[in-house]
């Protein structure tokens, strides 16, 4: 009884159900989702290009990129809970505030964040140290 009331309490995030542990397996999960919330979460029609809420939440002057910096900001905290070594940590900090300073830009910053996407780049990063670190996270992509 308890297990799937656990279940039903689960959260979920565009129709995918978020693990709520520690362990490296649901924070590469959460870091999945929130990086496909960020960037991809909706396709243009006619283009076919994926743009997500860090480009439409960008439009908004300077609240937005503050409010976008928070979330890729959270992806770099799970990061760290990941243990991901300080230099990683700095860098995917530096893909946020390159993000943030030159989408702050009128008009020229709202065309950079559709093409710069700094919260593909860290998750590729936090990836990339979980196949190596974690082999067990790994998750085939099709």
């Amino acid at each position: 009884m308890e297990t799937a009331m656990a279940e039903a309490s689960k959260p979920q995030v565009m129709g995918y159900e978020l693990p709520v542990g520690n362990d490296p397996a649901s924070i590469r999960a959460r870091i999945e989702a929130m990086e496909m919330l960020l960037e991809r979460s909706i396709r243009i029609p006619g283009v076919n290009y994926a743009i997500g809420l860090d480009a439409i939440v960008g439009l908004i002057p300077v609240v937005g990129d503050v409010i976008t910096a928070a979330m890729g900001a959270w992806i770099v905290w799970e990061a760290r809970n990941l243990g991901l070594p300080r230099w990683k940590l700095w860098r995917m900090g530096g893909n946020i505030a390159f993000d943030t300073l030159l989408g702050a830009v009128p008009v020229a910053g709202d065309a950079f964040d559709l093409l710069y996407r700094s919260n593909s780049k860290n998750l590729k990063i936090v990836k990339r140290h979980l196949d190596k670190h974690h082999p067990a996270t790994r998750v085939i992509e099709g």
